[in-house]
């Protein structure tokens, strides 16, 4: 089964949470978390710090990150790994592909119409919000 990862970075103060905006398809135009492709043999919790740095700059001694779930598609044979972390400090981003942006925790992140995910990071947020002690 192919592994991927998303990853919710919040800011120090955990009132932003950091997405980029997809300039291709899956989900073009629409704000996503970042992520990649967890590589054959490579450790989950590797393959997000090492998403994270390519996609943003942002290296492990700026951020402790957590696993925090998984979703199994077993009709896609793939499962995306969910990690979360808030930032220790500020820190200036680096983007790879996609424009990279903090949204402030008020968004409607079950928008459909704005978020990729068919909903699921609006149920990760809400996820962090309930259970994230921690984090």
């Amino acid at each position: 089964m192919q592994g991927y990862n998303c990853i919710m970075v919040y800011d120090p103060s955990r009132e932003k949470l950091l997405f980029c905006k997809r300039t291709k398809d899956p989900y073009k135009g629409k704000f996503n978390l970042v992520g990649g492709k967890i590589e054959p043999g490579e450790d989950g919790l590797a393959a997000a710090y090492r998403e994270l740095a390519e996609e943003t700059g942002i290296g492990r001694d700026q951020i402790v990150l957590k696993h925090m779930m998984n979703f199994t598609y077993f009709n896609q044979n793939c499962v995306v790994e969910v990690y979360v972390g808030s930032l220790v400090r500020s820190v200036d981003l680096k983007e790879e592909t996609h424009p990279l942006l903090w949204l402030d925790m008020n968004e409607n992140f079950f928008d459909l119409e704005k978020f990729a995910g068919e909903g699921n990071i609006g149920h990760m947020v809400e996820q962090v919000r309930v259970y994230g002690d921690g984090i």
